[in-house]
């Protein structure tokens, strides 16, 4: 086990240096100021293509040997960093990697709040394997109230734990869920409880780090989402004390077979811990579009401004970034769209 005075140093290769952070931020900074001249254009594919690009090239400049173990493009069915696909200069740390150059093209594309571009690593092999079971039942809350929730309990009662919790009423606890068929059951227990229900479209990630933070109007996120999202949250969540809990939830009987096959426990409630294993994992996200978590990018004067977030978990420490930069500079990155695509 490496000690704490080692991992400060950066010397040991097998673990990532903590300059890691800053380096990944650019990575997403590239990626939201690609995907920014699709904002509100209709065409996700589009925006996504210009974000990955930006992002594969920025990310084989960061000192790491990184594997991505969670690839968003599949899904997406969109231009994508695959996964298995090797990234970094291959100089620093074996990384386990997990990226979305958005989390959330739909909101990208119709000009709706939330979208970021998020980057995540830990140390190799230390990342939950998504691929069994595409979706989980999570439950995000921040550091006040991560020792008293349980996903097992009553929607009722989870929410009167986070009220007690943060020392409020009911009728003032505000919980996140993705606005879809599914989760009607859950937003008549949620409303049933006292809490109040802020739904969002897309974007997970965003949802449940705002959860985690102080000051962004949410307390809690619950529902069904993607198990990959789950992860990079996680990864952040490590940062910030608070907790993220998910059980698996299979849409159909072939992908519950996959998941018995690969021995996993479809009851079992996996902690933070459970999803990512590591201590060190640097988690960063740059705003696309404004949102409970972010601003979005902004042009100002000739410059490019973009807000993110870098966090690192060994030191829990969590940064806000404010940055300006020179559009001249990233004219390759913001071409007329009708140039980027041939029309």
């Amino acid at each position: 086990m490496t000690s704490a005075s080692s991992e400060k140093t950066g010397y040991e290769n097998h673990v990532p240096d903590r300059n890691l952070a800053m380096e990944l931020v650019r990575v997403t900074e590239a990626a939201a100021i690609a995907a920014s001249p699709w904002v509100g254009y209709g065409d996700k594919n589009k925006a996504d293509g210009a974000a990955v690009d930006a992002m594969r090239a920025f990310m084989d400049t960061v000192s790491m040997a990184g594997t991505v173990v969670i690839g968003e493009g599949e899904k997406d069915e969109a231009p994508m960093l695959f996964n298995g696909e090797e990234v970094g200069d291959g100089s620093g740390a074996p990384v386990d990697v997990a990226v979305d150059p958005i989390d959330g093209t739909r909101l990208t594309a119709m000009g709706y709040n939330n979208a970021l571009s998020v980057f995540a690593v830990a140390e190799r092999g230390t990342m939950f394997d998504p691929s069994a079971v595409f979706y989980m039942d999570k439950l995000v809350v921040g550091p006040e109230a991560a020792d008293f929730v349980d996903l097992r309990l009553p929607v009722k009662q989870n929410v009167a734990l986070v009220a007690k919790a943060l020392d409020k009423p009911a009728s003032q606890v505000t919980v996140c869920v993705l606005d879809r068929p599914r989760h009607e059951g859950l937003v008549k227990e949620i409303r049933e409880a006292g809490a109040r229900v802020k739904f969002i479209l897309d974007g997970d990630v965003a949802a449940a780090i705002a959860a985690a933070r102080p000051d962004t109007g949410v307390d809690m996120m619950m529902g069904i989402g993607g198990t990959p999202e789950g992860i990079v949250t996680a990864c952040a969540i490590k940062a910030t004390g608070g907790v993220i809990q998910g059980r698996l939830a299979p849409t159909d009987e072939t992908e519950k077979q996959r998941a018995l096959d690969a021995g996993l426990d479809l009851d079992a409630v996996l902690s933070t811990n459970d999803l990512v294993t590591s201590d060190h994992c640097y988690f960063a996200a740059t705003g696309i579009t404004d949102g409970d978590l972010l601003r979005g990018v902004r042009f100002v004067d000739g410059r490019v401004v973009t807000q993110s977030i870098v966090m690192r978990s060994w030191s829990g420490t969590v940064r806000t970034v404010d940055a300006e930069h020179d559009v001249r500079k990233w004219s390759k990155w913001l071409e007329d769209r009708g140039t980027r695509t041939g029309r």
